[in-house]
Protein backbone atom coordinates (compact mmCIF):
# COMPACT_ATOMS: atom_id res chain seq x y z
CA UNK A 1 0.00 0.00 0.00
CA UNK A 2 2.77 2.50 1.00
CA UNK A 3 4.24 1.75 -2.96
CA UNK A 4 0.81 2.57 -4.50
CA UNK A 5 0.82 5.95 -2.29
CA UNK A 6 4.19 6.34 -2.95
CA UNK A 7 3.47 6.21 -6.65
CA UNK A 8 0.50 7.11 -6.88
CA UNK A 9 1.11 10.99 -5.19
CA UNK A 10 3.63 12.19 -7.41
CA UNK A 11 1.23 10.54 -10.48
CA UNK A 12 -1.70 12.11 -9.50
CA UNK A 13 0.37 15.71 -8.91
CA UNK A 14 1.50 15.63 -12.78
CA UNK A 15 -2.07 14.97 -13.85
CA UNK A 16 -3.87 18.04 -11.17
CA UNK A 17 -1.29 20.19 -12.94
CA UNK A 18 -1.56 19.48 -16.35
CA UNK A 19 -5.14 19.51 -15.94
CA UNK A 20 -5.94 22.71 -14.13
CA UNK A 21 -3.21 24.44 -16.50
CA UNK A 22 -3.33 28.43 -16.44
CA UNK A 23 -6.87 30.21 -15.68
CA UNK A 24 -5.91 33.00 -17.54
CA UNK A 25 -7.44 32.97 -21.23
CA UNK A 26 -4.25 33.46 -23.10
CA UNK A 27 -3.89 32.51 -26.92
CA UNK A 28 -0.72 30.57 -27.76
CA UNK A 29 0.25 28.95 -30.97
CA UNK A 30 0.09 25.26 -30.71
CA UNK A 31 2.15 23.13 -32.80
CA UNK A 32 -0.32 21.01 -35.50
CA UNK A 33 0.46 17.59 -33.54
CA UNK A 34 -0.68 18.75 -30.49
CA UNK A 35 -4.23 20.57 -31.61
CA UNK A 36 -6.55 17.90 -31.03
CA UNK A 37 -7.32 17.59 -28.12
CA UNK A 38 -7.48 14.09 -26.08
CA UNK A 39 -10.52 13.03 -24.22
CA UNK A 40 -9.38 10.16 -21.87
CA UNK A 41 -12.37 8.10 -22.17
CA UNK A 42 -14.68 6.47 -19.35
CA UNK A 43 -13.74 3.25 -19.56
CA UNK A 44 -15.50 0.45 -17.20
CA UNK A 45 -14.24 -0.03 -13.72
CA UNK A 46 -11.54 -2.55 -14.29
CA UNK A 47 -9.62 -3.97 -11.10
CA UNK A 48 -6.51 -6.10 -11.85
CA UNK A 49 -4.92 -7.90 -9.12
CA UNK A 50 -1.78 -5.73 -8.26
CA UNK A 51 -2.10 -2.16 -7.11
CA UNK A 52 0.64 -1.02 -9.28
CA UNK A 53 -0.67 -2.42 -12.50
CA UNK A 54 -3.91 -1.25 -11.80
CA UNK A 55 -1.94 2.71 -11.77
CA UNK A 56 0.14 1.83 -14.82
CA UNK A 57 -3.09 0.34 -16.84
CA UNK A 58 -4.96 3.88 -16.13
CA UNK A 59 -2.16 6.01 -17.74
CA UNK A 60 -1.93 3.74 -20.52
CA UNK A 61 -5.59 4.16 -21.33
CA UNK A 62 -4.52 8.11 -21.54
CA UNK A 63 -1.46 6.95 -23.48
CA UNK A 64 -3.99 4.99 -25.63
CA UNK A 65 -6.12 7.47 -26.29
CA UNK A 66 -3.44 10.22 -27.09
CA UNK A 67 -1.72 8.16 -29.77
CA UNK A 68 -5.53 7.45 -31.60
CA UNK A 69 -5.46 11.13 -31.39
CA UNK A 70 -1.95 11.51 -33.06
CA UNK A 71 -0.93 13.79 -30.15
CA UNK A 72 2.48 13.22 -29.44
CA UNK A 73 2.62 15.66 -26.25
CA UNK A 74 -0.03 13.93 -24.50
CA UNK A 75 1.79 10.63 -25.36
CA UNK A 76 4.94 11.93 -23.52
CA UNK A 77 3.17 12.94 -20.59
CA UNK A 78 1.18 9.49 -20.16
CA UNK A 79 4.22 7.29 -21.14
CA UNK A 80 6.14 9.45 -18.74
CA UNK A 81 3.45 8.04 -15.71
CA UNK A 82 3.68 4.86 -17.10
CA UNK A 83 7.99 5.13 -16.19
CA UNK A 84 7.06 6.08 -12.67
CA UNK A 85 5.31 3.45 -12.02
CA UNK A 86 6.86 0.60 -13.91
CA UNK A 87 9.57 1.69 -12.18
CA UNK A 88 8.04 0.14 -9.26
CA UNK A 89 7.24 -3.65 -10.92
CA UNK A 90 9.40 -6.04 -8.74
CA UNK A 91 9.43 -8.65 -11.78
CA UNK A 92 11.97 -8.34 -14.94
CA UNK A 93 9.53 -6.48 -17.18
CA UNK A 94 11.02 -4.16 -19.87
CA UNK A 95 7.59 -1.62 -19.23
CA UNK A 96 9.95 0.96 -17.76
CA UNK A 97 12.19 1.11 -20.64
CA UNK A 98 9.64 1.06 -23.29
CA UNK A 99 7.53 4.05 -21.64
CA UNK A 100 11.11 5.33 -21.26
CA UNK A 101 11.16 5.22 -25.33
CA UNK A 102 7.63 6.69 -26.09
CA UNK A 103 8.78 9.54 -23.68
CA UNK A 104 12.24 10.57 -25.69
CA UNK A 105 10.71 9.36 -29.26
CA UNK A 106 11.14 12.43 -31.87
CA UNK A 107 7.80 11.89 -33.34
CA UNK A 108 4.44 10.21 -33.37
CA UNK A 109 6.05 7.27 -35.34
CA UNK A 110 8.75 6.41 -33.09
CA UNK A 111 6.18 6.29 -29.95
CA UNK A 112 3.81 3.87 -31.98
CA UNK A 113 6.65 1.82 -32.09
CA UNK A 114 7.48 1.94 -28.66
CA UNK A 115 4.02 1.60 -27.72
CA UNK A 116 3.79 -1.78 -29.97
CA UNK A 117 6.80 -3.36 -27.31
CA UNK A 118 4.70 -1.65 -24.74
CA UNK A 119 1.81 -3.21 -25.08
CA UNK A 120 3.09 -6.56 -25.30
CA UNK A 121 4.75 -6.24 -22.39
CA UNK A 122 1.50 -5.40 -20.50
CA UNK A 123 -0.30 -7.95 -22.06
CA UNK A 124 2.36 -10.68 -20.51
CA UNK A 125 2.18 -8.87 -17.27
CA UNK A 126 -1.61 -8.74 -17.13
CA UNK A 127 -1.88 -12.56 -18.35
CA UNK A 128 0.32 -13.55 -15.32
CA UNK A 129 -1.17 -11.21 -12.70
CA UNK A 130 -5.11 -11.69 -14.07
CA UNK A 131 -8.28 -9.55 -13.36
CA UNK A 132 -9.64 -9.46 -9.99
CA UNK A 133 -13.28 -7.48 -11.74
CA UNK A 134 -14.22 -6.89 -15.14
CA UNK A 135 -12.04 -7.90 -18.22
CA UNK A 136 -9.80 -6.79 -20.73
CA UNK A 137 -9.89 -7.08 -24.07
CA UNK A 138 -6.45 -7.59 -26.84
CA UNK A 139 -7.02 -5.82 -29.38
CA UNK A 140 -5.46 -6.23 -33.27
CA UNK A 141 -4.41 -3.96 -36.34
CA UNK A 142 -3.30 -6.35 -39.06
CA UNK A 143 -2.10 -3.60 -41.30
CA UNK A 144 0.58 -1.92 -38.35
CA UNK A 145 4.00 -1.83 -39.03
CA UNK A 146 3.52 -2.63 -42.85
CA UNK A 147 1.05 -5.54 -42.17
CA UNK A 148 2.89 -6.91 -39.11
CA UNK A 149 0.38 -5.93 -37.26
CA UNK A 150 0.08 -5.28 -33.37
CA UNK A 151 -1.94 -5.35 -30.32
CA UNK A 152 -3.00 -3.08 -27.72
CA UNK A 153 -5.30 -3.26 -24.92
CA UNK A 154 -8.53 -1.85 -23.94
CA UNK A 155 -11.54 -2.33 -21.31
CA UNK A 156 -14.13 -2.02 -24.36
CA UNK A 157 -15.08 -3.95 -27.46
CA UNK A 158 -14.79 -0.66 -29.49
CA UNK A 159 -11.68 -0.38 -31.80
CA UNK A 160 -9.97 2.84 -31.36
CA UNK A 161 -6.46 2.11 -33.38
CA UNK A 162 -3.58 3.78 -31.09
CA UNK A 163 -1.46 2.95 -34.58
CA UNK A 164 -3.18 4.55 -37.21
CA UNK A 165 -5.09 7.26 -35.40
CA UNK A 166 -7.10 9.50 -36.87
CA UNK A 167 -6.50 8.02 -40.66
CA UNK A 168 -8.09 4.60 -39.68
CA UNK A 169 -9.32 4.74 -36.26
CA UNK A 170 -11.88 1.85 -36.41
CA UNK A 171 -9.44 -0.54 -37.88
CA UNK A 172 -8.57 -3.72 -36.02
CA UNK A 173 -10.51 -6.67 -34.02
CA UNK A 174 -10.30 -8.32 -30.57
CA UNK A 175 -7.86 -10.97 -30.51
CA UNK A 176 -8.49 -12.48 -27.06
CA UNK A 177 -9.53 -11.64 -23.88
CA UNK A 178 -7.96 -11.40 -20.43
CA UNK A 179 -10.02 -12.35 -17.56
Amino acid sequence: MKKLIKIGIPISIIFLLTACGNSENKKKEVPPENKTSVVIPKESIVKINDDILNAIYSHYVHLTAALAKDNVAEAKLAANAIEAGALEIRSSSNLAADAAAIVSAPDIDKQRAAYSDLSNELVSLLKKTGMADAELYVEYCPMAFGNKGAVWISSTKEVRNPYFGEKMLKCGEVKEIIK
